[in-house]
């Protein structure tokens, strides 16, 4: 097995969007700052988002069963340490920015990049994390901007004019 250190230094050199993922149900409105999501196919259209058991939130997700996907903008980085704080709680990490619904309730981020509303379909327990398997019911693209990324330990925003030519 690989050293633990050496693991996560080289995942912090994994560029990766920086994401707020929410829900809201019976269990109540929640949220985390997460990297670890990808798309898994479009047929049906389908997301996989990793998150830790141990987060006090992760219940909630659970019980709810409905997330959404909201992709932060460059400028967004006040939004991700929101939700990444663990001293504020959820309605004070709610009251700081403006949402909306789809067709889920999950929270929607008025200003992301793109939010999708999603089901959770299936979910695999995988060492400290669980992984769900989220159907995409609706999404919102929102006005062109930078994306938020996180590499090297750092946030970083990303344009047109990041990439080589």
């Amino acid at each position: 097995m690989v050293d633990v250190k050496l693991f996560r230094d080289g995942m912090s050199l994994l560029g990766s969007a920086v994401t707020v993922i929410t829900t809201d149900g019976e269990a109540g409105r929640f949220g985390f700052t997460a990297t670890a999501v990808t798309s898994v196919t479009d047929e049906p259209p389908t997301l996989l988002v990793c998150m830790n058991r141990n987060s006090f939130a992760y219940p909630h997700f659970q019980k709810n069963g409905v997330l959404s996907v909201n992709v932060l903008q460059g400028h967004h980085q006040d939004v991700s340490w929101d939700f990444a704080n663990r001293d504020l709680s959820s309605e004070e990490r709610f009251a700081k920015h403006k949402w909306s619904t789809l067709k889920t309730g999950a929270p929607i981020l008025e200003e992301a990049l793109v939010s999708f509303d999603c089901e959770i379909h299936e979910s695999h327990e995988m060492g400290s994390h669980s992984i769900f398997y989220c159907r995409v019911k609706d999404a919102v693209v929102g006005e062109n901007g930078e994306g938020l990324v996180y590499f090297n330990r750092a946030y970083h925003a990303l344009n047109e004019q990041s990439s080589a030519r």
